[in-house]
């Protein structure tokens, strides 16, 4: 899959340092917590885990498989999946 293909399915994203790159941002550390422990187990059943950091109420992800050297299907995947999460997070405020 091409970067730009991945863009297509993946508008809040973008590609940075050849990886992909999304941030999130939530009302608060707790919200922000339960996503990445939503995502956390989300990525160990699929042996994909994500490069992130967290600052209060931030989440900055990137995705790469690195055996592959390249975006793959795992990481459209996994960017889906973390934006299906964060979608159901807003409706909690």
């Amino acid at each position: 899959m091409t970067d730009s293909q991945a863009l297509k399915r993946l508008p809040d994203w973008s590609i940075v340092n050849q990886k992909l790159h999304r941030q999130f941002v939530f009302q608060d550390f707790a919200q922000a917590f339960d996503f990445m422990t939503q995502v956390a187990i989300m990525a160990e059943k699929m042996d994909h885990h994500p490069e992130w950091s967290n600052s209060y109420n931030t989440v900055d992800v990137e995705l790469i498989t690195h055996s592959q050297k390249c975006i793959s299907q795992l990481d459209i995947e996994l960017a889906t999946y973390m934006n299906d999460i964060f979608k159901h997070s807003l409706t909690k405020e």
